[in-house]
């Protein structure tokens, strides 16, 4: 894998979901093809993504549709993307490979931080290519 293809997949394989000051926000994502998380396989649909506290400190979070839910702890943060940041909206990111696509990050539209997640190693003459969705945020009644 070239050092521009490595860089470039690192920086689309963001992500961050922040949490509210009492509870979680949640984003909806319309994905339109299969995808990992971890090594869940996930059907094409609506999403929510919503983050789960835990008592250390490290975020995780609970993507879940109409048929499937997985949880998802990301493997590091870093600065969010500057194109990203431009756009100003909550993203999703996934690395595909021929029609396999997985989980490789999520940003809030507003952290700084962006976080990266677990997905399978490129095979030797696999090209990847990064495609991003679009999050909206989620109005729940309290």
């Amino acid at each position: 894998m070239t050092n521009f293809t490595t860089k470039l997949m690192i920086a689309a394989a963001t992500a961050v979901v922040a949490a509210g000051t009492a509870t979680a926000q949640t984003l909806k994502a319309e994905i339109p093809f299969a995808f990992r998380v971890g090594s869940k396989v996930m059907t094409a649909g609506s999403y929510q993504v919503a983050t789960i506290s835990n008592a250390v400190g490290i975020p995780m979070y609970r993507i879940s549709g109409p048929k499937d839910s997985a949880v998802a702890m990301p493997t590091n943060s870093h600065d969010a993307d500057k194109s990203w940041k431009q756009h100003g909206l909550p993203v999703l990111a996934f690395v595909c490979t021929g029609d396999r696509c997985s989980l490789a990050g999520l940003w809030n539209g507003s952290s700084r931080d962006a976080y990266n997640f677990a997905r399978p190693k490129l095979g030797k003459n696999e090209t990847a290519r990064i495609v991003l969705i679009d999050l909206e945020g989620v109005q729940k009644a309290d």
